[in-house]
């Protein structure tokens, strides 16, 4: 699918694959142990993005949601770790626990202006 949406935080990733009449979710949780090299969790965080990171292969706009911290984190390890990832990414936007149809009008909503702004038709 040409579009995708994500809610993320630290612990959990809801990934929506749409387009005008579809939906695909895929649903990710971090892994739960620390390592003992990192017992900040670091690594484990990173895996867990790996895993997002893995989810929107093949997407060409997603737009991510979620708290600033998570995003933050998330936009630096995407940025620094998956550079093919990071550039179909078009936006950040801080939302609180949307459910997943609010979740999907936002994005649905967003791509539609975003699409207008850059001259692209929405594919169907």
């Amino acid at each position: 699918m040409f579009h995708a949406v994500i809610q993320i935080d630290h612990h959990h990733a809801e990934v929506l694959h749409f387009n005008a009449t579809d939906v695909e979710r895929i649903g990710l949780n971090a892994h739960g142990s620390v390592s003992r090299r990192h017992a900040s969790g670091v690594r484990t965080e990173h895996e867990f993005f790996a895993d997002v990171c893995k989810a929107l292969e093949g997407v060409q706009e997603v737009l991510v949601t979620g708290s600033r911290t998570g995003l933050a984190d998330f936009k630096h390890y995407a940025d620094k770790h998956r550079a093919d990832i990071a550039k179909h990414i078009v936006a950040y936007e801080t939302v609180d626990h949307p459910t997943q149809g609010q979740l999907l009008a936002l994005a649905r909503q967003f791509f539609l202006k975003h699409d207008r702004m850059a001259g692209v038709p929405t594919p169907t």
